[in-house]
């Protein structure tokens, strides 16, 4: 044996098989006649399933431990009597717990909706008032024949002196007057 298939022997690349003539034969074990399939990629559906799996694990199982804790433990509101002088609040007429909290925290009062209501009704009205405004300004330039005045820029004096300065170097640069 050479000394390549010693070292390449003692690698694992090569074994010593035993043949039928009671000699030790050396054969190549790199294929071993293993083929491949080609099948198309389940990457997208395995992705998939993990993702499930996460957003199962994450939302669905502590919200199904914390309605059943609710429901076992605190359960439906009773109805009692109101004390004197408390206006109950419009989420406490619920009578399940959840609701409550949900009409609490998450969704919005009558109040709430009426108040937002008469905020978008003013800003609507304030944009109809200054439109209004900006279209009489502009008829009243048309009959005047007068220019846009918003267009005009203030001179400041700052201007004024990068100007003249500006002016100066470039005189100088060009030796003209």
């Amino acid at each position: 044996m050479t000394k390549d298939r010693l070292a390449d022997l003692q690698a694992g690349i090569l074994a010593l098989r035993s043949n039928p003539n009671n000699a030790l034969q050396v054969v190549r074990q790199m294929s071993e006649h293993r083929t491949m399939h080609i099948k198309p990629s389940r990457w997208s559906w395995n992705r998939f399933k993990d993702f499930m799996h996460f957003y199962i694990m994450l939302g669905a199982i502590p919200a199904a431990l914390v309605i059943t804790y609710v429901n076992l433990f605190i359960g439906p509101a009773r109805l009692a009597e109101i004390p004197e002088g408390y206006v109950p609040e419009a989420h406490e007429y619920f009578p399940h717990p959840i609701t409550r909290w949900m009409a609490k925290h998450i969704n919005k009062s009558y109040q709430q909706e009426y108040e937002l209501m008469c905020h978008h009704i003013y800003e609507v009205e304030y944009e109809q008032k200054l439109r209004k405004a900006e279209h009489r300004i502009k008829q009243k330039m048309a009959e005047k024949q007068d220019t846009q005045a918003y267009y005009y820029q203030p001179v400041t004096s700052r201007n004024e002196r990068s100007i003249r300065v500006n002016t100066e170097t470039d005189i100088e640069m060009s030796g003209t007057n």
